[in-house]
This record gives C-alpha cells, structure tokens and sequence, in this order.
C-alpha cells in the first residue's frame, strides 16, 4: 500500500511539473513570438475579436496617420503615393500582406491588452470598444522617397535602419499597390510578398562581409596573405569566374595578385572562393552562425524569414561558391542590412524594431520603444577592420556609385545570379559611418544587373536624403 502512494505521489508530481512546464513555455512563447500567433491566419480567437473590435491607428514616427478606421472599414494615407509605398508595412484592407503592422501588432490595435476596467466601462456607457494607437518607427515620407526612385518595373527591396538602435525607418517591397483598390495590377511580380523579410535569395557579394570576417577571426595572416586571380578557378564540375567573364566568348576577368582588402573592394570571386577553401565548410559556417544564419528570427516587431548556409552537398565547388556569396545560400534584405548594422556598430547586431509607442484610447501608454541586442557576431577591432574594408568599395572599388561628397559611406555590392534570370539580382548593403546619422540599409533590385551601377546610386540618394531631412548633418 505504501508503494503504491509512493507511486501516485510520483504520478502527481510529474504531472504538476509538466503542467508548470507547459504554462512557462506558452508564457515565453507569447512573450518571444506573441507576434506571430497573433498574425497567424489559423487564430480564430484573434479573427472573432476583430469584429468586435474598432481597430486602433496606425502612425508613423512623427504621428502622421497611416491606417484608421471610418464607418467600420480600414483606410489608408490620402496620398496615394504614400499608402502604396507604405502597403507592405501596414497591410491592405483585403488581407493579402498577411505580415504587416496591422497584422503583428494586432495585440494592440485589436484591443487584446485592454484592462477588465476598460473592458466594463465600454460597456456600461455603451462605447464601441476600440483598440490602442500604435505609433511606428517608419518615416512616411522616406518611405514615398524610396518608392519614387525605385525602378519601376522591377522587383526588390529597401531596408534602411538605424544601426545603434535597431529602429527600422523603412522596410519596402516592390512591386507595391494601393491597399484601397479593388484590383491590383502586376499580379505575376507577386506583389503580395513582401521582399523585405521573406525574399530569401542568394545574397551574391555582400556575402564576402561574412567571409571576410571568417578570415579575420580564423587567419593570422589574413592582411598579409598574398592571393593571385587568373579568372577561372575550376573545382570539379564548378568553375568559380568573376563578373565579366564569358568563357564561350573566350572573355575572362582576371584581378592578378591582391590581398584580402584589394580583394574586397573589387569583389573578386577567385580570391573569396580561395578563403573559403581555406577555412573550410565548419568555420565559415560557424562566423555565418554567428551572424544569424540558420537561426529561428523571433524579433517582437517582424516576422522574418529565417536565412540558411546550407548544410548539404558541401562540396570543393559548392564551399568556393558560397564564399563568393552564391551556392545554396539564403537571406533576406532585412538581414543583410543587420549583418552591415553589425559592422557599423562595433559588433554589436541589434534587434529590429518597428514598434515605438502603443498608447491606449484613454492616453495610457501600453509600450514603448526599448532596444534589444540580437547578437555579437564581431569584435569591436574585427568591426573596424570590415568598416575599413567597406569603405574601400565605395572609395574605389566597385561601390564608388554610392559616394557622398564630405561624408564617410561605407559599403558591398553584389550581383547575385539565380536561375530562370536574364540579369543577376543587383544588391548594396551599407551604412553612414557618420555619428550623428547611425543608418545602414540594403537594396536589392531584382533582375535588374550589377549592384554597383543599379543599386548603389539608390543607396546613394537615400543616404542623401536622411541627411537632408533631419537624420544627422
């Protein structure tokens, strides 16, 4: 008899600890990834409320309205302009951008935080109940500037942040369209998907950040190791060329002898194909590791599509490309504008962030804006030599399109190819080393040729414009 209290004792404690268990996971699940049961499509509860619920505001850093409600339905910006550029980040009234702010931050504007007090005051004076004002970190008016010189017939993505902060100023997907029309054009472009955060691509170049600071970490010779590019590597059935090379056509780019640093700024293939060889599959993997690749992103304010260094077929050929930035590689835009925040900021990546103040009907604040590190994927000194290393491509290497007369602009192009294009996915990714203008960003255009005569003039021009409009001197 006593054995078997024994073992009921036992029974019951189990099940006390796997229920205490269960409740500190679902508390930590809605505390690191509330956001995306809330935007999730398959939360009924979430759904139901938001027919009971007037949905509270959207607005932008300086207050200017980007979503309310009127008579029961969801309307934008006046500016058209403004309201299209901005859909990706606010959401459109027909559902179809299932990641924007009206979706993630629906705890909020649905009124799922509201107190039991506020609760029965709706309803004993009979007020409609309405959810809370969310202010966000973009800025409409750099988001309308960005849509105005973005190619428009192409695809691809701008993410400007602010590197000390981890504020997100702007994160924009192309095509976009008007979220109060019936009808939406451009429907094979895909214009639904925002490419900010879930266009997983191959990064092309800018990857070289993150072999470059593998080689940093893991070479003591890596400043003075002399490499030599004759044009054409061959590994196996892979051969590692450099853009511009043509060999049916018998046209080979060839960098001759360079270091790492001359390597970087003219983004030669050959000599960061050789680093990876080098370092091999384990360590480049681990710096990329570090960098965030093959994590699980769950930021508070984004939904992110996780990036990936593959872990298969690691051959010769397939390392030496992926070292170059290609291979089975996979990152979106807002990741990549974090690796170049984390440069920018001494090694330190921070956490993005679009929620700046969430303020209830009767002007209590909910939330407000707090800065969370994501990772250190750097030293303060490997930081600085990768800054040096930056600055190089827009001096004179291949990023000289994104030069500011009198300010430090620090960068990586890249040329990205994928299959079924007829022209590489053009990409920048780059920050102002200006203290009083801490921004980073990354474009991407897609289909569109080389990064540094199609994306670096974009990065150049926005750059310009937060300098010109209250971002710094």
């Amino acid at each position: 008899m006593k054995q078997i209290r024994k073992n009921v004792r036992r029974v019951l404690f189990c099940l006390c600890a796997l229920f205490f268990l269960l409740v500190a996971y679902g508390a930590y699940s809605l505390t690191t990834s509330g956001s995306r049961w809330f935007s999730s499509s398959l939360n009924t509860f979430a759904r139901s409320q938001r027919n009971n619920v007037i949905a509270g505001d959207l607005l932008d850093r300086s207050g200017v309205v980007l979503a309310a409600t009127v008579d029961g339905q969801r309307v934008y910006h006046e500016d058209a302009q403004v309201r299209s550029a901005a859909v990706h980040i606010t959401g459109d009234r027909n559902g179809n951008v299932t990641k924007s702010m009206d979706r993630v931050q629906a705890a909020y504007l649905y009124g799922f935080n509201m107190s039991f007090a506020e609760r029965l005051r709706c309803i004993l004076t009979g007020t409609p109940r309405k959810g809370d004002t969310v202010q966000l970190t973009v800025d409409s008016r750099l988001t309308a500037y960005v849509a105005s010189i973005f190619p428009q017939d192409k695809a691809g993505a701008v993410v400007v942040m602010n590197y000390q902060t981890g504020e997100v100023l702007t994160e924009q997907s192309f095509p976009n369209f008007d979220p109060q029309a019936s009808t939406v054009a451009n429907r094979a472009m895909k214009p639904f998907i925002n490419r900010a955060i879930d266009g997983l691509n191959a990064p092309g170049s800018t990857f070289k950040i993150v072999t470059a600071a593998s080689a940093i970490e893991n070479m003591a010779d890596y400043a003075t190791r002399a490499f030599h590019c004759d044009g054409v590597l061959q590994l196996g059935n892979r051969t590692v060329t450099d853009a511009g090379t043509n060999l049916e056509e018998g046209r080979i780019t060839q960098h001759g002898d360079l270091n790492l640093l001359r390597a970087f700024q003219v983004s030669c293939n050959n000599t960061f194909a050789t680093v990876a060889l080098s370092l091999g599959d384990q360590k480049l993997r681990r710096t990329a590791e570090d960098f965030g690749f093959n994590d699980n992103f769950l930021f508070r304010d984004l939904i992110v599509e996780n990036s990936s260094y593959p872990t298969e077929n690691r051959t010769e050929g397939e390392l030496a490309w992926t070292g170059a930035g290609q291979s089975a590689l996979q990152v979106s835009p807002l990741h990549m504008c974090m690796i170049a925040s984390a440069v920018a900021n001494k090694g330190v990546m921070m956490e993005p962030r679009m929620l700046l103040k969430a303020t209830s009907q009767q002007g209590a604040v909910r939330a407000e804006f707090s800065t969370r590190v994501y990772r250190r994927p750097l030293t303060e000194s490997q930081a600085d030599v990768l800054k040096d290393y930056m600055r190089a491509v827009v001096t004179g290497g291949t990023g000289t399109a994104a030069q500011i007369a009198g300010k430090k602009v620090c960068g990586k192009t890249g040329s990205a190819e994928l299959d079924n294009q007829e022209n590489t996915n053009a990409w920048f990714v780059g920050f102002l080393d200006e203290a009083a203008s801490p921004y980073a960003l990354a474009v991407v255009v897609e289909d569109a040729g080389g990064g540094g005569s199609v994306s670096a003039p974009i990065a150049r021009q926005i750059f310009q414009w937060l300098l010109d409009h209250g971002y710094g001197g």
